[in-house]
């Protein structure tokens, strides 16, 4: 499925990522999806991501506070992720381009300040989840 990745401090870029494995590669770990939109679209985040101390990324209207280390945006059917569609990736393209830096927040209420993002380049070789020894 054709999705758009959010990495800290980088501007959103496009991935074709499939399975599961591919999307925990992508985010890090262990995955968790957040739905804050009306539109048909999921945020796929590490579920991990602050006990593993992963730097703060992008804020997220709507009570959900924001999401610390890579995510990334993918559409939804009715009881699985999907690709996003080509208006859906511009506007979430448009959404997620500047780089947020957290400097405080007011209960769940992230205060950043939106700053121009690194060029997106995306990997070569996907992040891999390590591995637990002895599996």
């Amino acid at each position: 499925m054709n999705v758009l990745v959010v990495e800290p401090g980088m501007a959103p870029y496009e991935k074709e990522v499939n399975g599961l494995e591919e999307m925990q590669a992508t985010v890090g770990g262990l995955i968790t999806a957040s739905y804050p939109y009306e539109e048909p679209v999921a945020i796929v985040s590490n579920d991990e991501s602050i006990l593993m101390g992963m730097e703060f990324n992008r804020s997220i209207e709507g009570g959900y506070g924001g999401i610390f280390g890579p995510f990334f945006v993918c559409g939804l059917t009715e009881d699985s992720f999907c690709s996003l569609t080509p208006e859906q990736m511009e506007h979430f393209k448009k959404k997620f381009h500047q780089a947020e830096i957290l400097i405080a927040a007011k209960g769940n209420t992230p205060i950043t300040l939106k700053v121009d993002p690194c060029p997106a380049t995306p990997p070569e070789h996907p992040r891999r989840p390590p591995k637990t020894p002895g599996r």
